[in-house]
């Protein structure tokens, strides 16, 4: 005679759930978007990306309404924060692969939002995970934990911890995929967030300071500016006239409309892009090194030719024009006043001519009166109104680019 297993407790379980929009209503949107599912796969409760909600019957049987509300706001959490989208930026990023680095990032989401989310009529589940536990501070996001611990004795009590592929990114075998029913679509998951941000910036006083940073940055995201970066400079590098040239090699078919002339062709050649990197003092040692970072982005950017990219330092005055191909021997020499002029007169005098000129600044520099005969594509690191004072001019603001030029602000 087979056990009978005890069917999902929906009262129960939509209790809990009304007890933590109560607790807090600034999640209620959120909350009741989510459409359950009956698994005993899950060891608890788990959601993937799609907005759906696996819960295991027999942990809703034997767990207090109280805690399962903590439960409902621990997996919502996930999906608002998007930790299923930052794990897969984080994984490729950083090359982490296998289920022991998706269980690492689980238990780094988890931190992130465990840290601030409980009390205040709202009860932590036995078993969460916070990061005292892992001698870890407090505040601090997803990415900042990845960094700050590895699996060993003191997580091998986690071991069991699953909050779905809405936490990690990794489908699961319970998961019912985007074909799946009752998910949410792509639009409808930003209105819910968008609804609970809303929420958030009317009553901030009564929000956790985790939740507030979250809901300032669903109204103001973050740019992605590696990939803004990379699209800029393709984009110019794609443009008409750059990287064209006319060859004899394959006459011209207009060549049979002009009997004993032979017309040149026009042949499409990989477009070569030189950067001017600013290495005035007022940029850091910081910046710099990531400019070089940049440099190597952008060389993918045009299809990995190392050689078809080269490089200007540049402070007051330009210095060599470096070739990628010896990109690890290039000296980012400077340290005194700006002036890119000079750097993108350098850049268009190097032979061949590059198709694309990249400035990578502060934007504490005066600009080309006229635009250059090529596209151009300028990267600002960034600055608050305060780092711009000077000495003599207590009033100086620094030129903006010039609008022929594509901005993009890096960091």
């Amino acid at each position: 005679m087979t056990e009978e297993r005890p069917a999902l407790d929906l009262d129960k379980l939509f209790a809990a759930r009304l007890h933590a929009a109560r607790a807090r209503p600034y999640l209620a949107t959120a909350l009741f978007a989510l459409h359950t599912v009956a698994s005993r796969q899950v060891p608890t409760m788990a959601v993937d990306r799609h907005w759906r909600c696996y819960v295991s019957p027999g942990f809703v049987d034997r767990t207090p309404v109280e805690e399962l509300a903590g439960v409902w706001v621990h997996e919502v959490s996930h999906l608002l924060r998007d930790h299923h989208g930052r794990s897969e930026r984080v994984a490729r990023e950083r090359g982490l692969t296998g289920a022991a680095e998706r269980l690492r990032m689980n238990i780094a989401a988890d931190c992130e939002i465990n840290d601030d989310v409980f009390g205040d009529g709202l009860l932590r589940p036995r078993g969460a995970v916070v990061p005292g536990l892992l001698k870890l501070a407090p505040g601090k996001l997803m990415e900042d934990y990845l960094r700050e611990f590895r699996l060993g004795p003191h997580t091998q009590d986690l071991a069991w911890l699953d909050c779905g592929s809405g936490a990690d990114g990794r489908e699961r075998e319970w998961d019912l995929g985007p074909d799946g029913a009752h998910g949410l679509s792509a639009q409808e998951r930003d209105a819910v967030r968008f609804r609970v941000a809303q929420g958030i910036k009317a009553r901030p006083g009564s929000t956790p300071q985790g939740w507030q940073r979250w809901a300032e940055e669903a109204f103001h995201p973050p740019q992605p500016w590696r990939e803004l970066l990379g699209a800029a400079v393709r984009s110019a590098a794609s443009g008409p006239g750059a990287g064209e040239d006319y060859t004899y090699g394959r006459p011209s078919r207009r060549s049979t409309s002009v009997p004993g002339a032979v017309l040149p062709s026009l042949r499409r050649r990989p477009p070569r892009v030189c950067v001017v990197v600013d290495t005035s003092g007022s940029v850091s040692d910081a910046e710099l090194g990531g400019a070089l970072l940049e440099i190597a982005a952008i060389s993918r950017a045009v299809g990995g030719r190392r050689d078809l990219v080269s490089v200007v330092s540049c402070d007051a005055a330009a210095r060599t024009v470096h070739p990628l191909c010896r990109g690890e021997g290039i000296a980012l020499v400077g340290g005194g006043g700006t002036d890119l002029r000079s750097g993108f007169t350098t850049a268009l005098r190097s032979r061949p001519r590059p198709d694309v000129v990249v400035a990578l600044t502060d934007g504490q520099t005066p600009w080309p009166s006229t635009p250059p005969p090529c596209r151009t594509v300028v990267g600002l690191f960034p600055r608050d109104s305060s780092s711009y004072r000077h000495e003599d001019d207590p009033d100086y603001e620094p030129e903006t680019p010039p609008a022929w030029a594509r901005v993009v602000e890096i960091g």
